[in-house]
């Protein structure tokens, strides 16, 4: 059972807000972790426009953020936000759970 769910910030609300804001059908944020990378698990996120029913949906600003029920366990107290660097601008995950990341903040371990 899900102890503590994730949450998303103002920061990345704003963000997906921009995105949509000249979008006929505002599209979702979907945050999911697969098997693979070069850590073990790797992050999936993309928009999306509709929610699956057993979805997690976060909701802030108007926007809404998709977890899937499988994806749930490793992201539990995590935060996901946005982030603009020199490098460019992402969404990213601040995991808890990780015992370990790549270099690119895409993949983890557990």
């Amino acid at each position: 059972m899900l102890q503590i769910p994730p949450k998303v910030t103002e920061r990345a609300f704003a963000r997906l807000a921009e995105i949509n804001a000249g979008a006929q059908t505002p599209q979702a944020l979907r945050v999911a972790v697969e098997g693979g990378g070069c850590s073990g698990f790797q992050y999936d996120i993309k928009l999306e426009p509709a929610q699956e029913p057993d979805d997690l949906v976060l909701q802030g600003g108007g926007q809404r953020v998709l977890i899937d029920p499988v994806s749930l366990p490793f992201l539990e107290n995590a935060v996901i936000d946005f982030t603009e660097e020199l490098i460019g601008a992402r969404f990213v995950i601040e995991n808890p759970n990780a015992s370990s990341s790549c270099g690119c903040g895409v993949s983890f371990a557990m």
